[in-house]
């Protein structure tokens, strides 16, 4: 299970983008990679061609490539800089039955995220 989630926000710690921070916009899990927003952006050349609604005109287009979950870290939500993520055990009551949840930490605030 990753501690990264869709949706995160998270700073790239390797590679030609470090430093750039962005929103994680898919997870694929069986190849450990992560589309981050901004970060990893390649050139795809597109063929002209049709879609369902017409045609769709060919070029050069910019899109976002997976990265490597292991270059990136998740960004503490207090201090606005890199963490480690941790779990956090707790006990929720919810329809009159009590349930354990695992809630993400972050280790350098200790917050809640």
């Amino acid at each position: 299970m990753a501690k990264i989630k869709k949706g995160d926000l998270v700073l790239v710690i390797s590679g030609r983008d470090k430093g750039r921070q962005g929103r994680v916009l898919e997870v694929l899990v069986e190849s450990q990679r992560l589309v981050v927003e901004g970060v990893q952006r390649v050139q795809k050349h597109v063929k002209a061609g049709q879609t369902q609604r017409g045609t769709r005109t060919g070029g050069i287009e910019t899109v976002e490539a997976p990265i490597h979950i292991s270059n990136v870290m998740l960004v503490d939500p207090e201090t606005k800089k890199g963490t480690r993520v941790g779990y956090r055990t707790e006990q929720v009551e919810r329809d009159g039955r009590t349930r354990t949840v695992r809630v993400r930490v972050a280790k350098r605030s200790g917050k809640d995220i």
